[in-house]
């Protein structure tokens, strides 16, 4: 698969659908260049599938499986028409022109699937928005008159309701495919443009029909609508023969793209089409939708609703993401040196109530300036990472771990005497990884010095472990002692 296939059938097809404006006007040339650039299609779509790996190939299967029922749709109608002269509706080409929306709606089911293990409900109720939006339209101006249009049989209005139900399942599947997470390189927007070339040829040949214009006697018209469906044949073609389909599949690293403001104008405008229509019905006096509009309404409403409560539950999460960030190291996973100035003064107040003695133990690693030095920063990262959680496994599970900066680590020991403080972080020397060592300083609070003066305390006894040899553990004295930052380097 290559830039040179797609480029090519491109070109070819470029060129077939300039041609089509200069064939005869004759119904048997323009159903057979159609039928060939649709066939075109589909065998681009196959040909592009066989390149792909087995796995991927099952939408790309439902999409050529689609535009060759549509196609094979043309020349049954013409033969239907010109040879069986039957061309009241329901017609032998119906069936197949309909196989073009459930089969595409499918095969995109298939791609979502893959692009988005997680299913993705903010995407689901901004397609159910715009299907129901459009729908509640298609009801007053197409489904309902069909509905009740007299002298027709079942079956005809049934197949009559089923190209807007069709369409809008295209829709409703395009703003689903718009919304989901996954990449998004050129075969992803060829096959959007393709389902919204489809979908604006159905709405626009709708459009001209309730207008009364007979599409068949205006060449250019006529001609200009035929040109949007075999555009969107040829779309999917090249989406299929174009090296990005290889990944189109491919479920994204990032969530889903946020709503962006074309899209916003556009949901907003399909939750009011609803009541415009109301509104409409009301000053002109033909309100005879009124509970089908009412419906739609209220179940637009709770989509708002629900969409709603999707976007506040959403910030809601990433505010309580924003407070634990703001509260972790990002290397170790510890709480960080603001998470601890927050909690050590809780935790000294509880110690008071409670009588409970609290020891505050300062550990540094020895000799991490020449560790990085000597084996690069992306070894001394993995040390602290290492380093962080085989303490905090050696420590109790009332002790709190936390990183005060860089290769200095702070720990809060409620409930221990000097000597089991010394015991734990004994134990917790030990099983330093790397061969690496740490120097601990630790101080007992007295019961009234600040958070600040206890941690000086333990800090200077940090400061004596590192003068006296490092790799040990120091107690702190009464005083409080000063720090010499120097000879904690290293």
């Amino acid at each position: 698969m290559g830039r040179r296939s797609a480029k090519l059938y491109g070109a070819v097809t470029a060129t077939a659908l300039l041609a089509y404006q200069l064939i005869p006007e004759s119904a048997w040339w323009k159903a057979a260049w159609q039928v060939v650039i649709g066939y075109g299609a589909v065998a681009a779509v196959l040909l592009g599938a066989s390149w792909l790996a087995p796995g991927q190939r099952a939408p790309w299967f439902w999409f050529a499986a689609g535009l060759f029922g549509n196609a094979s749709g043309i020349a049954v109608a013409i033969y239907s028409s010109e040879v069986l002269h039957v061309d009241e509706s329901p017609t032998p080409a119906d069936p197949l022109f309909l196989t073009l929306y459930p089969a595409c709606a499918l095969g995109l089911a298939l791609l979502l699937k893959r692009r988005e293990p997680r299913r993705n409900w903010a995407a689901m109720v901004d397609a159910g928005t715009f299907a129901v939006g459009l729908g509640v339209l298609a009801w007053v101006y197409v489904i309902a008159p069909a509905a009740h249009s007299d002298g027709a049989t079942l079956l005809a209005r049934a197949v009559s309701i089923a190209y807007p139900v069709g369409d809008l399942l295209l829709l409703a599947m395009l703003t689903r495919l718009l919304r989901s997470g996954g990449t998004r390189g050129a075969a992803f927007w060829w096959i959007a443009a393709s389902c919204a070339a489809f979908f604006i040829g159905d709405t626009t040949w709708v459009v001209l029909n309730n207008l009364g214009i007979d599409i068949n006697d205006l060449r250019v018209i006529n001609r200009g609508v035929d040109m949007i469906f075999l555009v969107a044949y040829s779309l999917f073609g090249v989406a299929a023969l174009h090296p990005s389909a290889r990944d189109l599949d491919r479920a994204g690293a990032g969530a889903a793209p946020r709503l962006s403001r074309p899209m916003l104008v556009s949901l907003a405008a399909a939750t009011l089409i609803a009541p415009v229509l109301f509104g409409l019905q009301m000053v002109t006096h033909t309100l005879v939708d009124g509970l089908a509009i009412v419906l739609a309404s209220a179940v637009l409403f709770l989509l708002v609703v629900t969409r709603m409560a999707q976007l506040v539950r959403e910030v809601e999460r990433q505010a309580a993401k924003v407070q634990t960030l703001s509260r972790q190291d990002e290397l170790t996973g510890l709480p960080n040196r603001r998470a601890w100035n927050d909690d050590i003064p809780r935790a000294l107040k509880q110690a008071q109530a409670s009588g409970t003695p609290v020891v505050v133990a300062m550990i540094d690693l020895d000799h991490f300036k020449k560790f990085n030095d000597t084996f690069g920063h992306p070894a001394g990262d993995r040390l602290l990472v290492e380093a962080s959680s085989v303490w905090r496994d050696s420590l109790r599970s009332v002790d709190t771990l936390a990183r005060f900066g860089g290769e200095e680590f702070i720990a809060l020991l409620p409930g221990v005497t000097d000597e089991e403080a010394v015991a734990i972080l004994q134990r917790t020397l030990g099983v330093t990884p790397l061969g690496q060592t740490f120097s601990a300083g630790f101080a007992a609070w007295d019961g009234t010095e600040t958070a600040g003066e206890l941690i000086a305390r333990a800090d200077a006894a940090l400061y004596r472990a590192k003068q006296t040899g490092r790799g040990r553990v120091v107690a702190a004295g009464t005083a409080t002692e000063p720090r010499t930052d120097d000879a904690l380097v290293g």
